[in-house]
């Protein structure tokens, strides 16, 4: 069983930038041809919406409200993937929550198996 934590929520101000960080342990998804890690984000009264993926192919994926702002990247020595956030909005509040599964790179919540449990992002 892979297992998925989140680090790096934070309250922070409009425009300020802030990082998160995923560590996933258990079986590597290095081993897996097709593989993919991403982050998603759920605000109040809201569904669960993609942020960003990337997969085993350096492919990334970015929501239209995060792109050029947001920027994923990936450790696969660590199994780490890390959300670096830039220029935050009000509209980015939310419960960040990180996602792992044998996937090409997409924005689809079924598509990922392993789930975090989540940190709070509040920006004012």
């Amino acid at each position: 069983q892979v297992q998925l934590w989140e680090s790096g929520g934070v309250s922070v101000h409009a425009g300020w930038c802030r990082g998160l960080s995923c560590a996933a342990s258990g079986q590597s998804y290095s081993r897996y041809d097709d593989w993919c890690m991403a982050w998603f984000r759920q605000a109040p009264g809201k569904e669960r919406d993609g942020v960003a993926a990337i997969d085993s192919d350096g492919i990334a994926s970015y929501a239209d409200s995060v792109k050029g702002r947001f920027t994923i990247s990936e450790d696969t020595a660590s199994d780490t993937v890390f959300l670096q956030m830039n220029d935050l909005e009000p509209e980015d509040t939310a419960v960040y929550y990180c996602a792992a599964g044998a996937t090409l790179s997409t924005l689809i919540p079924h598509s990922y198996n392993n789930w975090g449990q989540g940190t709070q992002v509040t920006v004012s």
